[in-house]
C-alpha cells in the first residue's frame, strides 16, 4: 500500500507537486479572515439567491417581467415547423408584446410609451430565451424601424407615423443594408433626389447591387419602411440621409407601384423572420417625409443641416441607432447562459466510464477536461454579463440625456462597438463547446443548442460585422492615443501605475514587470500566485493594449506625410495587428467590469456579498484573467512580460481553477435565473439523473442478488 497525503482536490504531492502547490495556494485564498469580523475562516460558498438577484442588475425588475412573459408556452419557439408556419408563428407574438406593452418602453410619453430606454433593451434581449427570431423581429419592428422614426424623425413623424408602428398596425423594414454595401453605409447605392416642381422625393435604386437586402419584415408583413438613401438636391449629394417610404398596399399585400422585391428564402437561422429584398423605380414622397432631424429640405430644395461636417453629420445619425448592438451584446449573454445552464447540469448527471471505481461511472463534470473546456466559458459569461450592465447604463445615461455629448455618445459607440463583437463570438464558442460536451443528446434539436446556435450564426455580422466594429475601436483608441487614454471612467484603458521599486526594470511601454528573478526561484504556487492578485493582473492586461496600440501607432505615423492610396495601403498592411489591439481593449473592458462587480468602483464590495461568495466569484475572475494571459501567452513571452517557467504555471494555474470552480458550477448557472420553462432541454430536465439513478439502482440490486454474469477478465483470474 503506498503512502500517499492527498489534499481536498485529490491530487498526489508526490506525483504532481506544482498541482498540489497551487492547490494549496487556493486553499489559502479561501481561508482568508472574515471581512465582517476580521477573525475565522471562509467557506467557499455560492448564494445563489443573491447572485441572482445581483446578476439581475439594474432593471431586474423588467428583466423578470419579461422572463415571466418568455415562459408563456404560446411565446415559445415550436422546433421543427416549416418557414411559413414559424413566420406566422413569430408575427402571432408580435401582437402578443403589443399587448403585454413592454416594447413601447423607450418610446416618448406623449405617445403612449415610458421614456425608458435602459428598461426597454434589458426586457427586449431577454426574449432570446423564447425564440431568437421573436427577438430579432420585434427589434426591427420596434428597435430599428420604430427608434429610427424616433430618433432621426421630429414631432410631426412622431405625432404621424409612431402611433401606428407601436401598435403593429404598420409593420415596417430597416433598409439600410444593400446587396452590394453591408458594413459601409456611406456608400449605399440608393437615391433621395429632391424635385422641387412637385415637392417630392424621388426614390431609386439605380443597379442590382443597391438593392435593399437582408430586411426583417421586407418579404411579406412590412407595409412601410425607413428607407436609407443618397439625399440630392440642387444636384448636390448631401450624403445618407432617411425616409419613410410606404411600400405594401394594407389592404392586400401587394406592393404599390415603382416598387418589387424578393424573399430572401430558408436562411441558416432565424426562420421564423421574413427577409428580404426591395427595389426602387421612380417611386415618389412627399418632401414631409425627410426624417429630418439632422438634415432638411426647404420646398424650393435648399438644404440645411445643424451639423456643418458631413461626415460628423452621418455619424450622428448612425450612432443615435448604436441601441442595435448594446441589445445584440445582451441577448448573447443571455444565449451563452442558457447553453452553460444545460452543458453544466448534464455534465453534472451524466456518468460516462468507470475510471475510479469498479461499479460505479464517472459524473462528466469531475474529468479535468470536462471541467477546462466548460469552466472558462462560465468565467467569460460572467465577464461578459457584468460588462453589458455597464454598457447598458452607458446606454440609459446618453438617450436619458443625463450624459447626452458629444463625447458620451462617442465613449457609447466605442463601447457598444467592442463588446458586441467579443459577447456574440463567445456566444458562438459557448454553444459549441455546450453542444460537444452533451454529445449525440446536444445535437438533438429538443435540447435547444444547435438552434441557438444556427440562429445566433448571423449575430457576429449583424448590426454591423465583428471585425469592422473593432476597427471602429482601434481607430478610436489611435486617435485617443496623444491624450494618453483618458477614458478611465469604466476602465477604458487604465493606466496601471506601479511605484518603482529595487530590481524591477521598465520595459519599453514605460511599465515596469514583475520581479520575476526573484519569484521564479520560489515555488509554482508563490511564482504564479502573484498574477492572482488583481492588480497584476490589470498590469500585465493594460500593458499589452497600451504597447500594442503604441507600435501600430507608430508603425501608422507615416501615413499622414502619404497620398491616400499609399496611406491605405498601409493602414491594411497593419490591419490584423489594428483589429488584434482593439480586440485585447474590449478583454479588458470585461475584466475591469467583473473586477469591479466584486471589489466596487471604490474598493467597497456590493452590499450583501458574503464572503464566501466573494471568494468562488473571485476564482471566477482569476480564471477569466488568467485565461486571457494563457490565449496571449506568446504575446507576454516574445514581449518579456512574462518568464518560461511563470508562463508555463499559467496553463496549469487555470486548470486547478476550474477544479476548484467545478462543486460551484450549478450554483453558479442556477444563478442565472432561467428556470425549466426558460431552458425548455429535455437532457437539463432531471431525466438524464433519473436514467443514472435507475442504471445504478439495477446494478446495486444485481450484484446484492448475485445475478449479474461474472466478467470475462475476472473468471480468467480465479481460473
Amino acid at each position: 500500500m503506498t503512502n500517499t497525503i492527498e489534499n481536498t482536490q485529490g491530487i498526489d504531492p508526490k506525483a504532481d507537486t506544482d498541482a498540489a502547490r497551487i492547490d494549496s495556494e487556493l486553499d489559502a485564498s479561501a481561508r482568508l479572515p472574515k471581512r465582517a469580523t476580521g477573525s475565522g475562516v471562509v467557506v467557499a460558498r455560492t448564494d445563489v439567491e443573491w447572485l441572482g438577484r445581483y446578476l439581475l442588475g439594474t432593471w431586474a425588475e423588467v428583466r423578470l417581467a419579461a422572463r415571466e412573459l418568455t415562459a408563456r408556452p404560446e411565446m415559445q419557439r415550436i422546433e421543427g415547423q416549416s418557414v411559413d408556419e414559424h413566420r406566422e408563428r413569430v408575427f402571432g407574438q408580435l401582437k402578443l408584446l403589443v399587448e403585454d406593452g413592454q416594447v413601447h418602453r423607450a418610446f416618448p410619453k406623449s405617445v403612449g410609451g415610458e421614456d425608458d430606454h435602459g428598461g426597454n433593451i434589458a426586457g427586449f434581449e431577454e426574449l432570446v430565451t423564447a425564440d431568437p427570431s421573436l427577438q430579432i423581429k420585434s427589434g426591427v419592428q420596434w428597435g430599428l424601424f420604430g427608434a429610427a422614426v424616433l430618433h432621426l424623425g421630429t414631432e410631426y413623424h412622431h405625432r404621424t407615423f409612431l402611433p401606428g408602428i407601436m401598435s403593429l398596425e404598420v409593420p415596417g423594414a430597416f433598409a439600410m443594408t444593400e446587396t452590394g454595401h453591408g458594413s459601409d453605409v456611406a456608400a449605399i447605392g440608393t437615391t433621395a433626389t429632391y424635385d422641387e416642381a412637385t415637392g417630392e422625393f424621388v426614390i431609386d435604386t439605380p443597379f442590382r447591387g443597391a438593392w435593399k437586402d437582408y430586411l426583417g419584415n421586407a418579404a411579406k408583413h412590412g407595409i412601410a419602411a425607413v428607407l436609407f438613401a443618397q439625399l440630392i438636391t440642387k444636384n448636390v449629394n448631401h450624403g445618407v440621409h432617411a425616409f419613410y417610404v410606404p411600400i405594401r398596399d394594407a389592404a392586400t399585400g401587394e406592393f404599390l407601384p415603382g416598387i418589387g422585391g424578393e424573399d430572401d428564402g430558408l436562411k441558416g437561422g432565424l426562420n421564423g423572420i421574413d427577409n428580404g429584398r426591395l427595389h426602387f423605380d421612380g417611386v415618389r414622397i412627399p418632401r414631409e417625409n425627410l426624417l429630418n432631424r439632422y438634415g432638411d429640405v426647404s420646398a424650393d430644395g435648399e438644404y440645411s443641416s445643424s451639423i456643418a461636417s458631413p461626415g460628423r453629420r452621418f455619424f450622428t445619425m448612425l450612432g443615435t441607432l448604436v441601441q442595435g448592438r448594446v441589445s445584440l451584446d445582451g441577448a448573447s449573454v443571455a444565449a451563452a447562459k442558457i447553453a452553460l445552464t444545460i452543458a453544466v447540469t448534464y455534465g453534472n448527471e451524466r456518468r460516462q466510464f468507470t475510471a475510479g471505481s469498479d461499479t460505479d461511472e464517472e459524473v462528466l463534470l469531475d474529468y479535468q477536461l470536462h471541467q477546462k473546456r466548460l469552466m472558462p466559458k462560465l468565467a467569460t459569461t460572467y465577464a461578459a454579463s457584468f460588462a453589458h450592465e455597464q454598457l447598458l447604463t452607458k446606454f440609459d445615461e446618453v438617450f436619458s440625456g443625463v450624459a447626452d455629448t458629444d463625447e458620451g455618445r462617442q465613449d457609447l459607440e466605442t463601447l457598444a462597438a467592442a463588446l458586441k463583437p467579443l459577447s456574440t463570438w463567445h456566444a458562438l464558442d459557448t454553444l459549441q463547446e455546450a453542444r460537444e460536451a452533451c454529445g449525440g443528446a446536444g445535437f438533438l434539436a429538443e435540447n435547444r443548442l444547435v438552434g441557438l446556435r444556427a440562429d445566433l450564426d448571423v449575430y457576429a455580422t449583424f448590426e454591423g460585422d465583428n471585425h469592422v466594429l473593432l476597427q471602429l475601436v482601434a481607430k478610436r483608441l489611435l486617435s485617443d492615443y496623444g491624450r494618453r487614454f483618458a477614458k478611465a471612467d469604466f476602465g477604458v484603458l487604465a493606466r496601471y501605475v506601479v511605484e518603482q521599486a529595487a530590481g524591477r526594470t521598465v520595459n519599453g511601454s514605460g511599465l515596469r514587470s514583475f520581479a520575476q528573478t526573484v519569484a521564479d526561484l520560489g515555488s509554482t504556487a508563490r511564482s504564479v500566485g502573484q498574477l492572482r492578485e488583481s492588480a497584476a493582473q490589470r498590469q500585465l492586461l493594460t500593458d499589452r493594449v497600451e504597447t500594442m496600440v503604441g507600435e501600430v501607432a507608430g508603425k501608422l505615423r507615416p501615413a499622414a506625410k502619404l497620398s491616400k492610396k499609399d496611406a491605405a495601403d498601409l493602414f491594411n498592411l497593419h490591419q490584423s495587428e489594428i483589429i488584434e489591439a482593439a480586440r485585447a481593449h474590449a478583454e479588458l473592458l470585461q475584466w475591469e467590469a467583473f473586477t469591479e462587480a466584486i471589489e466596487g468602483s471604490d474598493g467597497t464590495s456590493p452590499d450583501g456579498l458574503d464572503d464566501g461568495t466573494r471568494v468562488v466569484l473571485t476564482w471566477l475572475r482569476d480564471l477569466f484573467g488568467l485565461g486571457l494571459i494563457e490565449k496571449h501567452l506568446a504575446w507576454y513571452l516574445m514581449n518579456g512580460r512574462l518568464s518560461p517557467s511563470r508562463a508555463r504555471a499559467v496553463g496549469l494555474y487555470t486548470e486547478r481553477l476550474s477544479a476548484r470552480l467545478r462543486p460551484h458550477a450549478q450554483d453558479l448557472v442556477n444563478a442565472f435565473g432561467y428556470g425549466p420553462e426558460h431552458i425548455r432541454a429535455s437532457i437539463a430536465s432531471g431525466a438524464e439523473k433519473a436514467r443514472q439513478s435507475e442504471a445504478r439502482e439495477y446494478y446495486k440490486a444485481a450484484r446484492a442478488a448475485g445475478t449479474l454474469p461474472v466478467e470475462e477478465k475476472k473468471q480468467k483470474k480465479t481460473s
